[in-house]
């Protein structure tokens, strides 16, 4: 059966020698998998470049019930982006994101919200006026309210947390600090030193692992830290 979907690439293997094997979290049928032949050879219908992570997509998509692999009719750019791919920072924001969706959903998970807020993240991102110091703080404590285990408060954060980094001088900057970037979201302004922004990005990172049970490695950790530092 064919279905029309908006996707976002998650991420993307090589499957021989000219096909992929790409991961696309849609918004009507949720994370997919997709088998896409070819794409890799010389005067390929559809591109590689397609499916960077991150990159938002207008689908038509073949799904078949108890398939794993599934196939793609139709693939194009629903929203092509002026900053994402050119600037190192931004790139390297947007690959730290889809790491962090990959290992926080799994394979059918379907979640509309979800999406939507994935999306305009996305869009927030790719705007020349976006601070993106906080960005992907405030994208961590977002995203865990979508996926079942957001505190609403940095009291609850912290009391549910087995790790606290901060010791007793920083914990009330690390308290105003989150929240801000709870009440502003994407729009705080809050001038951290970058050593504060680095705790609390690790701290969100063990939060992440106890929640979710998982001891995997950030691939995307040494770079992100880096673009927060600056």
């Amino acid at each position: 059966m064919l279905k029309k979907t908006e996707g976002i690439v998650i991420n993307s293997m090589r499957y021989r020698d000219t096909s992929l094997i790409v991961k696309i979290f849609t918004r009507e049928l949720g994370l997919k998998s997709y088998i896409i032949n070819g794409v890799r050879k010389a005067g390929a219908k559809s591109k590689a470049a397609l499916y960077q992570p991150m990159t938002i997509l207008d689908l038509v998509v073949y799904e078949k019930e108890n398939s794993g692999l599934q196939r793609i009719s139709e693939s194009k750019l629903a929203h092509p982006y002026a900053l994402i791919p050119y600037e190192f920072p931004r790139t390297s924001i947007a690959l730290f994101l889809a790491e962090a969706v990959a290992k926080s959903i799994y394979e059918n998970y379907h979640n509309e919200q979800l999406f939507d807020w994935l999306k305009n993240s996305l869009l927030c991102l790719d705007r020349n006026t976006q601070e993106i110091k906080h960005f992907s703080l405030v994208f961590l404590l977002e995203m865990a309210r979508f996926i079942g285990f957001g505190p609403e408060t940095p009291h609850e954060l912290l009391d549910e947390s087995r790790s606290l980094p901060f010791d007793a001088q920083e914990l009330p900057q690390a308290i105003e600090y989150l929240e801000c970037l709870m009440r502003d979201s994407y729009s705080c302004q809050l001038k951290v030193k970058k050593e504060l922004r680095g705790k609390l990005l690790d701290f969100l990172l063990v939060f992440y692992g106890e929640q979710l049970d998982s001891n995997q490695v950030w691939k995307s950790i040494a770079i992100i830290r880096n673009v927060m530092a600056q």
